[in-house]
């Protein structure tokens, strides 16, 4: 059974950083491409960031130049260092599967960047 659990979220002010965490447990982890969802109030999930078993990382638009994806196989962990943060950027962060799995997500972690 995998099970993914956040961490790293907090209340910070525009233009600050922030790293988040995902620990993983089960055995999905080191074969499989993960990536970093986001919540935002009255939007969509939507997928910000991924990176590959060799480690090969893609950005959506909103986050690319500003946040970083990385991942330590050896301690089953998925990492988004987030830095300029803007207010847009607030919501509940979860990690996944690319594609996501319906029974991997977490609790999330949750992001709330003040102005």
């Amino acid at each position: 059974q995998v099970r993914l659990v956040e961490s790293g979220g907090g209340l910070v002010q525009a233009g600050e950083s922030l790293r988040l965490s995902c620990a993983a447990s089960g055995t999905i982890f080191v074969t499989s491409a993960m990536g970093w969802y986001r919540q935002a109030p009255g939007k969509q999930r939507e997928l910000l960031a991924t990176i590959t078993s060799r480690r090969i990382s893609n950005y959506a638009d909103s986050v690319k130049g500003r946040f970083t994806i990385s991942r330590d196989n050896a301690k089953n962990a998925v990492y988004l260092q987030m830095n300029s943060l803007k207010p847009e950027d607030t919501g509940l962060y979860y990690c996944n599967a690319v594609p996501f799995r319906d029974e991997y997500w977490g609790q999330g972690t949750q992001v709330t960047v003040s102005s």
